[in-house]
């Protein structure tokens, strides 16, 4: 039996950091394997030594699960490395290791949470899991309802264009914004993309965690019905991703569309569907079928009505308003493209 772990799980279990930073140690260098330099992909077993900065990480015993909500003020930077000035780990001087899920400007204020659970913050930070975050923005200059439908439908930046977001305008120079991706500085470059410059940003919600009362600077523990309910989010989203798209649906018309033809009947249907109609040459001057007239009628010869393959007679609509249809304008075929009739349509007015 394979006890092994991926090795950026074992060290996010230790405490030491998160999976994505223990991602970025390994690509870095800074992770040794055994005494080898580690790779991402690499697993640990029992009995493995792991080493980051030359110094012995080990297994931590199961500690209590801890998640906090924090409103963190602007000047704080949200990272784990201790010998950055106003770190968020130093601020915060939580007795256990902790690490914050996702990350917050320097600049910016409001909700972000820090846990000791690894395996949350690799479900939460999963970018296909599209989880709600929400801000309230205010800028240098007064915004319109143009500027809101511009944010609302995306933005280029970064080489790529913004996902669709909610944009609520609440004040002259203020507005709400719901984002589900995780651009880097996303809103501010979007903003500055629209010629305008971010004065202020808050985050106010994060799935279904809000921080509604809480003071700048303070965090509080999650409740119990916040976890709950936080997990099932979670859990809904990652069972999502793993059935893929579903099966497309056959309604009972397309069913039917595809249905061979019943023998001994003409597929009338069938040629209005595809634009296709058969003639059947006939074998000489005197078979030959008069055409463009109601009230043409067969000659006596041998093939001399065009029949279709099941004994009927075949309409022959290849024949244009100049063959005795006395000059009217002959129906357009049903398949003519839309923008086709009308662009003639414009012409005739």
């Amino acid at each position: 039996m394979d006890n092994s772990i991926s090795l950026n799980k074992f060290i996010s279990d230790t405490g030491y950091c998160s999976r994505r930073e223990a991602d970025e140690l390994i690509k870095e260098g800074r992770v040794f394997l055994n005494n080898r330099p580690a790779a991402l992909g690499n697993r640990y077993k029992p009995g493995d030594t792991v080493e980051v900065d030359g110094s012995l990480v080990t297994a931590a015993k199961k500690e209590k699960r801890v998640y906090l909500a924090l409103n963190k003020p602007p000047g704080i930077t949200t990272t784990t490395e201790l010998h950055i000035k106003d770190n968020i780990i130093s601020f915060i001087n939580y007795p256990k290791r902790i690490f914050p899920i996702g990350r917050l400007d320097k600049d910016s204020e409001g909700l972000i949470l820090l846990t000791n659970d690894g395996d949350i913050i690799n479900k939460i930070l999963r970018a296909d899991n599209n989880h709600e975050k929400e801000y309230i923005v205010r800028v240098n200059k007064p915004i319109d309802h143009a500027f809101v439908q511009q944010m609302s439908q995306g933005v280029p930046i970064l080489d790529t264009t913004t996902l669709p977001c909610k944009v609520q305008m609440i004040g002259r120079q203020t507005f709400r914004i719901t984002l589900t991706q995780g651009l880097n500085r996303q809103i501010r470059r979007m903003c500055e993309y629209l010629g305008y410059a971010v004065t202020g940003l808050q985050r106010v919600r994060i799935m279904n965690i809000r921080l509604d009362k809480l003071a700048v600077g303070k965090w509080r523990y999650l409740s119990d019905v916040e976890l709950l309910q936080l997990m099932e989010n979670i859990s809904g989203s990652t069972k999502e991703e793993s059935k893929g798209k579903p099966a497309p649906r056959r309604d009972k018309k397309a069913a039917h569309r595809s249905a061979p033809p019943k023998t001994g009947a003409a597929s009338k249907d069938k040629e209005k569907t595809t634009g296709k109609f058969k003639t059947t040459k006939p074998a000489g001057k005197e078979g030959r079928a008069q055409t463009g007239r109601k009230d043409a009628k067969p000659g006596k010869g041998k093939n001399a009505a065009q029949k279709s393959a099941h004994g009927r007679p075949k309409k022959n609509t290849h024949k244009t308003n100049k063959e005795g249809d006395g000059g009217k304008k002959s129906r357009q075929p049903e398949r003519e493209n839309s923008f086709k009739s009308y662009r003639n349509r414009g012409r005739r007015k």
